[in-house]
């Protein structure tokens, strides 16, 4: 007979992510985001290769990040607007954290594995960060995938692209909610 964890099921039954623009300071500790790193890490990870890794984004990484982004949308010829939204989500969180896709050599496991390994890291990221009482939003927009802002941002490699910006800070203001996905319409049920 399964053990079942209520608290843990209704958490996930009820968490919603907090819109990044409605995040502030204070931000989690360097103490208290380990611990959240730590139940990132432990995700589900095809032949223990560990195909991701963390970027933590303080307030001064967060600015050069903002200035990076504005030059980008410049160069990409973005109207002002494209440019200020650009370099917003930088701008205006108290804390960020990079989770980084790494695809690693195997001639076991699929890329397409590392790539799931590392999305379930920024949702576990995410939900731990929800469930640790902080506001949360996982984010990638435009430049996550564009090659010279990750590159002068973060350094990444050939071998590493941007899973998500998971934003983490004190809550402002109350999510929202919306509309949940209708089960008859996602479902199918086999029984032989």
């Amino acid at each position: 007979m399964p053990e079942p964890n209520p608290a843990a099921l209704d958490f996930l039954l009820t968490r919603r992510s907090r819109p990044a623009k409605t995040l502030g300071a204070p931000a989690p500790t360097a103490e208290e985001l380990r611990r959240l790193l730590a139940a990132a890490a432990r995700v589900p990870d095809h032949g223990k290769l560990e195909p991701w890794r963390f970027v933590v984004l303080e307030p001064r990484a967060l600015a050069r990040l903002a200035h990076l982004a504005r030059e980008r949308a410049v160069a990409e010829g973005h109207d002002d607007a494209g440019i200020a939204k650009a370099a917003q989500q930088f701008e205006e969180s108290p804390l960020a954290v990079a989770v980084i896709e790494v695809q690693k050599p195997s001639d076991k496991i699929p890329a397409l594995e590392m790539t799931y390994s590392a999305g379930a890291a920024a949702l576990s990221l995410l939900n731990a960060a929800l469930a640790a009482g902080w506001g949360a939003n996982w984010l990638t927009g435009w430049l996550a995938h564009d090659r010279a802002f990750t590159e002068a941002a973060l350094g990444l490699a050939g071998n590493e692209r941007i899973a998500g910006f998971i934003h983490i800070g004190a809550e402002r203001a109350t999510p929202p909610e919306r509309p949940r996905p209708d089960l008859d319409r996602i479902v199918t049920w086999l029984s032989e």
